[in-house]
């Protein structure tokens, strides 16, 4: 927790430096009293974890987004295919994806995630899966989603343990 302490300290000094644009004497001691004020009262609540100091995480943020940007050029790629087709073969379907993560900012960052790769959307999200609609039906299996799943979970701190072969499709077509 001290960790986290630390990193929001100094993320909220830099914040405070880069919008105050000041450095008198004055103006640094009342940063320096509200960075301290605020960072005890953080640590005081308990409210110190990898969700509210996410700072540590970075470099696993952004290679997940780069990694997502890919999967979403490529699925935009599969979408323009079916939709420009002559025959338009869309096959829109709703899929039970399973939800293995524990925290919450992993969970919000996988349904996220779903929400924006082009033929999907998360509609709806419980304690252990996802209600997936997808608009082709070869987007919908779940066993699809395990990668995003745990990659989710790896850039918001959170390690899973390898994914079995997903079960919980209930393959209804709308």
């Amino acid at each position: 927790m001290l960790r986290f302490s630390l990193v929001l300290a100094l993320a909220l000094a830099a914040t405070w430096l880069t919008l105050s644009g000041y450095f008198t004497g004055m103006l640094l001691t009342l940063g320096v009293i509200s960075i301290v004020f605020v960072s005890a009262m953080s640590a005081r609540m308990r409210l110190t974890d990898n969700e509210t100091a996410p700072y540590l995480m970075i470099p696993q943020t952004l290679a997940y987004f780069v990694w997502l940007f890919v999967e979403i050029v490529k699925a935009n790629v599969q979408v323009v295919k079916a939709v420009l087709r002559p025959d338009m073969e869309v096959s829109p379907t709703l899929t039970k994806i399973p939800l293995p993560q524990k925290n919450d900012l992993s969970r919000v960052v996988f349904a996220n995630s779903i929400t924006l790769t082009p033929g999907t959307v998360s509609v709806m999200m419980d304690d252990d899966h996802i209600l997936v609609h997808a608009l082709l039906n070869e987007m919908s299996a779940p066993e699809d989603f395990s990668e995003m799943s745990e990659r989710a979970a790896w850039a918001a701190g959170e390690n899973l343990p390898p994914l079995s072969a997903p079960n919980s499709s209930d393959g209804a077509t709308s």
